[in-house]
């Protein structure tokens, strides 16, 4: 997969691609990242990409032209381009997973107040948001999209059907999980987990799932989440 982010900060990134399974991902060509300067396509001798909105109000707007340059001096037949913006659509696993069967992902990271509307119609497939909260900049929210597609991305993770077991591919919470020592400051492991039955197992992490999904994040559970639990488990 290819990526270009397009931001006034291509420094940004330095460091959080560069370690663990991105680095990796992107050395065993899974992942390849590029970085474009905004400022590059400014139309004027001080690099200025930015300006008064009209109508008034506080802060900046990035104006259209260097915008849709930038993203056109990368744009190919196919490339799905992606404005990271607090008003877009809420991200989550199924679109993660949907974006990593792409080849070319192109992402405009937002400053200021934002991109003029104008670019965003002409050149802009879709938002996407990571959260309902403002940041400083869209670079952030680049970091986390990328770093949840790649997930999706064969060869990334070393044992793919993890990605199948995690928080929210069943549309809820994954399971506790544990691991040695059996005991930990008087606490000990569940002992399901230590007896070698799968399908109690199985079952036992279906239903913690279940339980924490119901007191945390109660508007997940829907369909046969919503069911009575059918076992009661000490741990």
């Amino acid at each position: 997969m290819e990526i270009e982010i397009l931001s006034l900060f291509p420094t940004y990134f330095q460091g959080p691609f560069d370690v663990s399974m991105m680095k990796r991902a992107k050395e065993a060509g899974h992942l390849e990242i590029r970085h474009t300067d905004i400022r590059d396509f400014s139309e004027n001798k001080h690099r200025r990409v930015d300006d008064r909105p009209f109508g008034g109000g506080p802060g900046m707007v990035l104006c259209p032209g260097p915008v849709v340059s930038a993203i056109r001096s990368v744009r190919r037949p196919h490339s799905r381009v992606i404005y990271l913006s607090p008003q877009g659509t809420l991200l989550n696993a199924r679109k993660c997973q949907d974006l990593s069967h792409l080849e070319h992902l192109i992402l405009l990271c937002g400053h200021y107040e934002g991109v003029d509307e104008r670019a965003l119609g002409l050149e802009v497939d879709e938002e996407i948001s990571i959260g309902d909260y403002v940041l400083t900049n869209g670079c952030a929210a680049a970091v986390v999209l990328i770093d949840a597609i790649s997930r999706f991305i064969p060869g990334v993770i070393g044992h793919p059907e993890a990605t199948q077991e995690d928080s929210f591919q069943e549309g809820i919470f994954d399971c506790p999980h544990f691991t040695r020592p059996e005991v930990f400051e008087g606490r000990e492991v569940p002992h399901v987990l230590l007896e070698g039955n799968h399908r109690e197992i199985r079952q036992w992490r279906k239903v913690k799932a279940m339980e924490k999904t119901r007191r945390v994040r109660p508007e997940l559970a829907v369909g046969e989440y919503c069911e009575p639990l059918t076992k009661n488990y000490r741990h």
